[in-house]
């Protein structure tokens, strides 16, 4: 009794609250993955499709894999609830990480190159299989590093933060995020050559010289750029763990409020899982992040080769249509976080962000038909508006729908579905695109066919949102949370 009047005693000395320069630096690590974000999803895929022909779907398969290994994300999150890396619950595991999504991706294009050679020197063989299964698996293990660095980091987020400022601190780390896509692309659109043909039917493999220049262009931006990002995840986090994680006062108090003395350490798979199934909240956000993220994401490997295909653009060209599109997402993020949310509601913001988001797929589909390259610009910046005020809100709901006895493994689900529903909607791009071009013939059909899927899918987004009851789950959580450390006790 006299331990726990200690403990209750302590728990008054609540670290300090973040400060915004802080939450400022914090985002540096979300800007670093924009950055990357913009060469795997916004040059790789371009080059794949358009450069190397290959096709649609398989190219959309090689985007989606770091995505579909996204289960580990829940294993990774629960692991940073119950063991320190560096004396860090959070930090170690982003550091680790980020040092390896950075090294992968330097190998991962290397292999690309060789996959490209072998399809247009042999054709579709064995050799040529064996080289598109390497880029899988070279895909999937630049998935699994960039799980072990981003779910403990998003964990971190709760650690640091009480619910008053979670949707200020939320629109300020993922509007970093916009801010390293906007950056990545102007840093490539430097780094690349923006003069020479648009894309034919043809592999750049048939002309030498041009291929010449792009591989070492290529190869110089995955030198680069990864190295900067792993700087940037050190300066983001270094010693913010230590002096505002509020994770071990948290755990402790649940303890003594559940008459429990056991030590974070016994933060088991198990108990984690079973006070994240324990409320019916949790399976209907989980399908709602699943339909939301499909609408986001469902052009995401098909934007730039729309942008070849259609509009006869460069691969500079192309990859500046991210700066567009995040800026948009930039402002939509940041007027979110700072005005939307906080007066509409976070339900309400999400639900008009997905109306916008439906809307901003008719204006992407116009542009096509009229081939105005500054309609497209047009319509991607307010698509990225309309998916910077919809992400502001899902998120600030999934951090409300949120045990922090077990937030890392709570995030980590959450990261889950929204990696599982990203790759769906990258695969399911490359799939839509595939079968318009067989349907349709035509190259404008064809993507207009992807517009029109995503839309569709964001209105049963919203149908799904409105079932969701955050204090429900808040209750359901509190009492699983009881009776799990009761049968401990037991």
């Amino acid at each position: 009794m006299i331990n726990n009047q200690i403990d209750i005693a302590n728990l008054d000395e609540k670290p300090p609250k973040l400060p915004l320069i802080q939450m400022f630096r914090i985002g540096l690590f979300q800007m670093g993955l924009g950055i990357m974000s913009l060469l795997i999803a916004g040059l790789l895929n371009r080059l794949m499709i358009n450069e190397l022909t290959i096709p649609a779907t398989l190219a959309a398969g090689f985007i989606a894999m770091p995505l579909f290994v996204s289960p580990a994300r829940v294993w990774f999150g629960q692991t940073s609830d119950a063991k320190t890396i560096f004396g860090t619950h959070r930090s170690g595991y982003v550091w680790i990480g980020s040092v390896i999504f950075a090294v992968i991706s330097f190998f991962l294009t290397q292999v690309m190159w060789e996959l490209g050679r072998s399809v247009h020197e042999i054709g579709w063989n064995g050799i040529t299989y064996g080289w598109a299964i390497a880029l899988g698996a070279m895909f999937a293990l630049y998935g699994m590093a960039v799980s072990l660095s981003s779910t403990p980091f998003a964990a971190l987020l709760v650690d640091i933060s009480d619910e008053e400022e979670r949707s200020k601190l939320v629109g300020i780390v993922w509007s970093m995020l916009m801010v390293g896509i906007v950056i990545g692309a102007i840093a490539v659109s430097k780094l690349l050559p923006c003069t020479g043909a648009p894309p034919s039917e043809v592999s750049i493999y048939a002309n030498s010289d041009r291929l010449a220049q792009l591989q070492k262009a290529i190869n110089s931006v995955f030198t680069i750029i990864p190295a900067v990002v792993v700087g940037l995840a050190f300066a983001a986090t270094y010693g913010i763990e230590q002096k505002y994680s509020r994770y071990k006062l948290r755990v402790t108090q649940s303890n003594i409020l559940n008459g429990s003395n056991g030590a974070e350490e016994k933060l088991s798979l198990g108990r984690a899982l079973r006070v994240l199934t324990a409320s019916k909240q949790t399976g209907l956000f989980f399908s709602f992040l699943l339909m939301m993220t499909i609408g986001i994401f469902m052009q995401d490997a098909i934007m730039e080769p729309f942008g070849g295909a259609v509009f006869g653009m460069s691969i500079c060209a192309t990859t500046q249509l991210n700066a567009a599109f995040g800026t948009g997402t930039l402002i939509g993020l940041s007027s979110s976080g700072f005005l939307i949310v906080p007066r509409l509601g976070k339900e309400t913001s999400t639900k008009l962000g997905c109306y916008l988001v439906a809307a901003s797929c008719a204006l992407l589909l116009i542009s096509g038909f009229i081939q105005k390259t500054w309609a497209l610009q047009a319509a991607l910046a307010l698509f990225g508006f309309a998916s910077g005020i919809t992400t502001s809100g899902a998120l600030s709901l999934m951090l409300d729908l949120t045990a922090a006895e077990t937030a890392g493994t709570f995030i980590g689900a959450w990261g889950l579905s929204q990696a599982i529903a990203r790759g769906i909607a990258t695969l399911s791009g490359g799939i839509v695109l595939d079968i318009g071009n067989k349907i349709f013939n035509s190259s404008i059909y064809a993507y207009s066919f992807v517009f029109v899927c995503e839309a569709a899918v964001m209105i049963i987004a919203v149908s799904l949102l409105s079932r969701v009851n955050v204090q429900e789950f808040r209750t359901d959580a509190k009492k699983a949370i009881a009776t799990v450390f009761a049968n401990e006790l037991d």
